[in-house]
């Protein structure tokens, strides 16, 4: 997938607030969804880091393509249960990787990690999302 500076479609839906903090869609394939978020002023914190709330948004957002990745036009995915765990601070831009690892008639379980430009993981999450028609 071609990615543009301002997306208006993210895997098939609109989400304002992922152009807000500039996530770039970049594939799904099977069950396995990438983004891409960069360092951008208006994203870190005190430290010049990329603040951990993007990050956890970041996530959110990738796992829940995951969750939904067997049905994208019709199936939504509402967050029950984010844990995200940090283990270094997002200092250059950042991919974001996750996988829907078990998937029921209206619950998924995703798991996801955010790595830096060298590929070393960042931030893990795990995440519970309700399976919700889009018809």
């Amino acid at each position: 997938m071609e990615v543009d500076d301002l997306q208006l479609e993210h895997f098939g839906i609109e989400v304002p607030f992922m152009n807000h903090i500039g996530l770039q869609s970049i594939s799904l394939e099977g069950d396995c969804c990438r983004t891409h978020l960069q360092l951008k002023r208006n994203l870190v914190n005190s430290r010049g880091d990329i603040h951990g709330g993007a990050l956890m948004s970041a996530l959110d957002f990738t796992l829940s393509v995951a969750a939904r990745a067997h049905d994208l036009s019709n199936v939504g995915a509402a967050t029950i249960d984010m844990s995200t765990h940090f283990y270094e601070p997002a200092k250059s831009n950042v991919d974001i990787i996750a996988t829907c690892k078990r998937r029921g008639k209206s619950i998924a379980f995703c798991e996801g990690e955010v790595q830096d430009e060298n590929g070393v993981v960042l931030a893990v999450a795990r995440a519970v999302f309700k399976l919700v028609s889009r018809t």
